[in-house]
């Protein structure tokens, strides 16, 4: 019986993944040209070497595509950025495998990674105790968070540590003893938790957005489904903060030598005047004109009033901002910022080994340090920037049904059970709920007409359809 709840996530997710237009295998093609490739890219001669920096990675507990490492010494933040191109060249069956997903799959039971697992965790992957080679971002900063001096570059580093985020966390609040032995590395931790807080607080001084929007998330667990609001503790505040640092770094320095990469961006929010009539409910009032310095002191306010209700305020701000997306900046063009943090120029490149734009931005720097010429014109970087979105899009949302599919499995032996939930959502034809425990949305049958979002209620489960993702209550 166990083993068929991790049968049935398994064929529920594939064909999903299906539905959505996305690839949850790998090709006779792939496969073979994975077999071909034994070792991680060597180490050339004369290339900067940081191999003797405590340098550690820190991600979800069961993570294996490690991305990032980082380090910090007094105002001084470090983050290396896998040379996943040194081995995935640019057109070859596994380059062609990742542009059609254009980034990977996490559902509870299976993933369907970007990369051959041979490849994502192992030979591109920063793996504990191997050596590779990686683009380094240096940032050197002030007391305030200010950059005085920047600089990205190729290097060949080493992993001394694979901690995870809870185990930091706890660690840096003095609740558990920290998964390594080793002084520098536990030394720069501390660093680097003082400086991700000090960029942390000179984005909030220029407006970047204090939003909460945890997802229920379904895990297995020795074959039992668990479904939980996701979390954010201080160690994935080092990982976000030192992250957006180096693709802001990453974006002005392509900008400044006119290298053209695919940029990251929300544009000033389209449905700006709902968020004003949304502050009104709470007797706030916006300016007309999208403002984001003044929209964050409201949520401020609001996170601070009902902190129970704040990631349903969160989710509804973020819905009204509108979807990120990807544009190309080159020398004729001025894409606009990102309104949600607050940063005029922003792109992602930190994650190569799972996301198909960080590969393609990787790819074009490269290009430009080793004075090549770009490997894509304008105007194939202007269709894959169309195309990552349009399937970043798919894959949000064949997760999230995956993930209501698993609750669904939860709740079927809950028929006719009674949960409190908060109103989440409402338009024409739909109200939503979010029950409480576990942490689940559903759609709500016989809403009055009275009900608002972020009202409390006490529902009844009335039916699911696990297949589909379907989860039904009644007041």
């Amino acid at each position: 019986m166990t083993r068929d709840i991790k049968q049935d996530l398994c064929q529920i997710a594939k064909n999903i993944v299906l539905e959505k237009g996305l690839e949850p295998d790998f090709s006779t093609d792939v496969m073979q040209a994975v077999e071909a490739i034994n070792s991680p890219a060597a180490i050339p001669e004369g290339i900067r070497d940081l191999r003797a920096l405590p340098w550690c990675s820190i991600d979800n507990d069961d993570s294996r595509d490690l991305d990032q490492l980082t380090y910090a010494s007094e105002n001084e933040i470090w983050i290396a950025v896998a040379d996943v191109d040194a081995i995935v060249t640019k057109n070859s069956p596994i380059d062609l495998h990742a542009q059609i997903n254009t980034t990977s799959i996490y559902t509870p039971a299976i993933n369907f990674p970007m990369l051959p697992e041979k490849l994502s965790t192992n030979l591109t992957s920063l793996n504990e105790s191997e050596e590779r080679l990686a683009l380094v971002a240096y940032i050197k900063i002030d007391d305030e968070g200010a950059t005085v001096e920047a600089s990205i570059f190729p290097a060949a580093v080493r992993n001394y540590a694979k901690l995870a985020y809870n185990n930091v966390a706890a660690w840096l609040e003095g609740n558990e003893e920290l998964a390594t032995q080793n002084q520098e590395v536990k030394s720069t931790l501390r660093i680097q938790h003082e400086l991700a807080q000090r960029l942390r607080k000179k984005r909030e001084r220029e407006g970047s957005l204090t939003l909460e929007s945890p997802q229920p998330e379904a895990h297995l667990l020795n074959s039992q489904i668990m479904v939980q609001l996701s979390s954010h503790n201080v160690a994935e505040q080092i990982i976000e903060e030192f992250m957006i640092a180096a693709n802001q770094l990453m974006a002005t320095t392509c900008k400044a030598a006119n290298v053209a990469i695919l940029r990251r961006v929300v544009t000033e929010p389209k449905y700006w005047d709902q968020i004003v009539e949304l502050a009104k409910k709470y007797n706030v009032s916006l300016p007309l004109e999208p403002d984001s310095k003044a929209l964050d002191a409201f949520l401020v306010e609001r996170k601070r009033a009902d902190p129970i209700t704040f990631y349903d305020l969160s989710l509804m701000i973020i819905k009204l901002l509108g979807r990120g997306e990807y544009v190309v900046e080159h020398a004729e063009t001025n894409p606009s910022g990102h309104f949600a943090l607050g940063i005029p120029n922003y792109t992602h490149s930190t994650a190569p080994n799972r996301r198909y734009p960080d590969l393609l931005v990787q790819r074009q720097y490269k290009a430009h340090v080793n004075s090549k010429a770009a490997p894509y014109t304008i105007q194939e970087l202007t269709a894959l920037a169309k195309h990552c979105t349009q399937q970043e899009d798919a894959v949000n949302k064949a997760q999230r049904q995956i993930n209501k599919s698993a609750a669904a499995i939860l709740l079927s032996s809950h028929i006719g059970s009674r949960f409190d939930g908060v109103i989440t959502g409402i338009n024409e034809k739909n109200c939503w709920v979010r029950i409480f425990s576990p942490a689940t949305e559903g759609k709500l049958l016989n809403p009055y007409a009275s009900l608002r979002v972020g009202d409390r209620v006490n529902v009844k489960l009335v039916s699911v359809v696990p297949e589909r993702g379907f989860i039904d209550f009644t007041l």
